[in-house]
């Protein structure tokens, strides 16, 4: 195996975030699953995005958060999404590369325009998010280049990918070419809506080793599973995935492989302002970690550390150097 020239690649919907916090009843009105994730049409997008009022606005996309947040803590990151050529995709690609991530994959020049997601925040710092695609579902096995994903110690890839068949063509090939250079490839799956879509697949990919690292959270694990019962859930995922991490909200994470269960508390928080990027945020932080060779433990504590950055201001992305917050707070890398 040659050496590696990024820590982490990650692959996912390029979207831009349009944040804004409301009420509950905005939700009902409009007839959204609070805590979800739905596709939603151009259309739908407009008439949302009409009645939301003042909004943050800032490059997002779940495996692009994660990246980001590993570029903040110091690791050598890359990422392959799909924006159009247009005002907003520009300033995506802006944004992603002043965070330090090598960024290639070519804008497309014609179709639908760079994909926006509708972020609706209520008072207890819930997400509740409605996502136009745009130009992320065009990304395609094209954009994926052989020598910069054989490059990276691990590959991680968003369970949103699974939507778009093309996308869903471009993972398979980037996970094959991973494994055929010896690297890592891991899996967030995005959303308990997203697992409940695509659940057999999800399992057939990690029973056949197609992923090594499986992320969820409580809900998703259930969906994964079909049960009520976290531990049984747990016992399952051990089985099926050579390595799963399970974050718990407060009561911070599981790690479970075939050596066992290693459970890491959650990081102290004032005040929760917005989840939205807290999964993101994690798996950062336990990439970071595991790519630093600080073991289980010490990686679900950095993805902690990062996740709790997140959730305490609006948006997705750190607002401060992840990298200094780990010195801070003298967490081993």
């Amino acid at each position: 195996m040659t050496d590696a020239k990024y820590d982490v690649l990650a692959i996912g919907n390029a979207i831009f975030d349009v944040l804004v916090r409301t009420d509950e009843a905005f939700l009902s009105r409009h007839g959204m699953t609070k805590g979800s994730m739905a596709l939603i049409d151009e259309a739908r997008a407009t008439a949302i995005y009409r009645d939301m009022g003042p909004a943050t606005e800032m490059s997002g996309g779940s495996a692009a958060n994660t990246i980001v947040g590993i570029a903040s803590l110091g690791a050598r990151a890359a990422y392959v999404g799909k924006v159009k050529d247009d005002q907003i995709g520009a300033l995506y690609t802006h944004d992603i590369r002043a965070a330090g991530v090598a960024f290639e994959t070519k804008p497309a020049a014609d179709g639908p325009a760079t994909g926006c997601s509708y972020i609706l925040v209520t008072g207890d710092g819930e997400r509740t998010m409605n996502t136009y695609l745009g130009a992320a579902q065009h990304l395609t096995p094209a954009d994926i280049d052989p020598a910069q994903i054989a490059a990276a110690r691990i590959v991680y890839l968003e369970g949103y990918l699974w939507d778009p068949k093309d996308a869903k063509d471009a993972f398979v090939k980037a996970s094959k070419i991973a494994h055929e250079a010896g690297r890592q490839v891991a899996l967030t799956l995005s959303d308990s809506f997203c697992v409940d879509r695509y659940r057999d697949e999800f399992l057939d990919l990690m029973r056949k080793g197609a992923v090594d690292l499986v992320f969820a959270n409580e809900a998703e694990l259930r969906s994964l599973y079909l049960t009520s019962d976290f531990d049984t859930a747990l016992k399952q995922l051990r089985l099926d995935a050579k390595l799963g991490v399970v974050t718990r909200s407060e009561k911070g994470c599981v790690v479970a492989s075939n050596e066992g269960v290693v459970a890491v508390p959650a990081f102290p928080v004032k005040t929760i302002v917005d989840t939205t990027g807290a999964g993101d945020l994690f798996a950062a932080g336990f990439l970071f970690g595991l790519v630093r060779g600080a073991g289980y433990e010490n990686a679900g504590r950095l993805g902690a550390l990062a996740a709790a950055e997140v959730i305490q201001h609006i948006g997705a992305r750190p607002q401060v150097s992840l990298k200094e917050l780990v010195q801070q707070n003298g967490l081993p890398v």
